[in-house]
């Protein structure tokens, strides 16, 4: 309401529709039932549909009308997207189809269900809740929790620490190459994919420890929506590990329903594409991002097909280690299409990683820079100490010290934070989603 006061209209419709719409769906059997989800579905499709994709559409119809002679005119309407529209939609949709599925009962209180759509911490970039985790913490009775406020105060440092730190200090690396890919070789456009790639995980990953966090210090648990998914040693564990709520989402909602992968091999690698090419729509109305989507299912639909061959995989640390390698350098090719302005300096960026070639500007201005040098430390410190949580060493470690060393350790990151942290305006990546 304070971007645009008219905006809670929208999603206030969207909530009396749903929230009576599960109540409906509930009471009545056969066809009936599936009358009000399809009433909710249309509801909530629509409203995207119109903010988010109405002028995509438009523009791409239109030149195709026009070759058949039809021509129409635009409205003259300015369309701007209600902050995090896609996140709360889908975790409406959830809402509806788990109550039709018989998953969860419909929810009879009006303001716990407009809580569940518009939960402060999560609301705007996630993750993506289901009713079966979240409809039932707003009923319980909530006690302050020392050992709640402090991991949640945990959760909030870490996560500013690779928004702040990480994320905004390699996208002074990331911006500048991606919106002028011509002028780097290809040591400079590979550096810059992997500077966004941790700029993008700082960014989304640290927005989601801080939601969680401010949650957990009232009591309500979020889901885990990251996984250390660099560590992923194919695209698939990626994302498994990645976005863990719309993974899952687009899983049970679309890849499922779609006939998964029981079903013919030549039907298995359509539903993975398809499902990866709508997720990569999701994420914006430009075919950069349909391009992204496409580029990573092809990538599973691949890895699916070699599991079909049966030949040994790679084993032992040596196999791990380059597979996880294989698998970073995949990830961060696909990421040229998100982290591009638009579809054209893209195809731009690859052009130029695709020739072996370096220039002084690439040395100089990218790998040697400052922003560059200093991003990197702290990633491979970040890196370092998730390497030690995949192998449960630092936990156990750390909550072994004493309650002094902890303590400074938490201070230490404080001032870390305030040292090199990027304080500009460069607002979370996702909430433009």
């Amino acid at each position: 309401m304070a971007y645009i006061p008219w905006f809670i209209l929208v999603i206030g419709t969207t909530i009396v529709i749903d929230y009576f719409a599960g109540i409906f769906i509930a009471g009545q059997h056969g066809k009936m039932r599936k009358y009000g989800l399809i009433i909710s579905l249309i509801a909530n499709i629509g409203i995207l549909f119109f903010f988010k994709y109405f002028n995509f559409f438009y523009d791409n119809l239109v030149p195709v009308l026009s070759s058949g002679g039809i021509h129409i005119s635009k409205p003259n309407w300015n369309i701007l997207l209600p902050i995090g529209l896609s996140f709360h939609t889908f975790q409406a949709m959830s809402y509806t189809i788990e109550v039709y599925r018989g998953h969860q009962a419909a929810e009879r209180h009006f303001g716990i269900y407009a809580l569940y759509v518009l939960f402060f911490p999560q609301m705007v970039a996630g993750p993506i809740e289901r009713p079966q985790n979240m409809l039932h913490q707003f009923h319980e009775e909530k006690f302050f929790s020392e050992a709640k406020l402090v991991s949640g105060l945990r959760l909030i440092l870490w996560g500013l620490f690779k928004k702040l730190v990480i994320a905004d200090r390699a996208a002074i690396v990331s911006d500048e190459v991606f919106a002028h890919p011509v002028q780097y070789g290809s040591i400079g456009i590979f550096w810059a994919s992997v500077m966004f790639a941790f700029r993008i995980y700082g960014d989304f990953s640290g927005y989601t420890d801080i939601a969680r966090g401010a949650a957990r210090m009232l009591g309500f648990e979020l889901m885990l929506n990251f996984r250390r998914p660099y560590l992923s040693a194919s695209v698939t564990e990626f994302w498994r590990r990645w976005h863990i709520s719309l993974s899952t989402w687009f899983k049970d909602y679309v890849y499922i329903p779609l006939g998964g992968n029981r079903a013919l091999v030549s039907r298995v690698v359509f539903n993975l594409l398809i499902t990866f090419i709508v997720s990569g729509l999701w994420h914006g109305a430009d075919w950069k991002f349909v391009v992204w989507g496409g580029l990573n299912g092809a990538y599973i639909a691949a890895e699916y097909l070699w599991t079909k061959l049966n030949l040994p995989p790679m084993s032992g640390r040596a196999g791990t280690n380059f597979n996880r390698i294989k698998t970073f350098l995949l990830i961060c090719i696909s990421w040229i299409f998100f982290a591009a302005p638009n579809m054209q300096l893209a195809i731009q960026a690859i052009r130029q990683l695709r020739v072996i070639s370096h220039s002084t500007t690439d040395i100089s201005d990218v790998l040697l820079a400052k922003d560059s040098l200093m991003a990197s430390v702290f990633i491979f410190f970040l890196l370092f100490c998730e390497i030690l949580i995949e192998k449960e060493r630092l936990s156990a470690w750390f909550f072994s010290q004493a309650r002094w060393f902890r303590w400074m350790s938490y201070a230490t990151v404080c001032w870390i934070i305030l040292l090199f942290g990027q304080f500009g305006e460069r607002q979370f990546i996702y909430f433009v989603f």
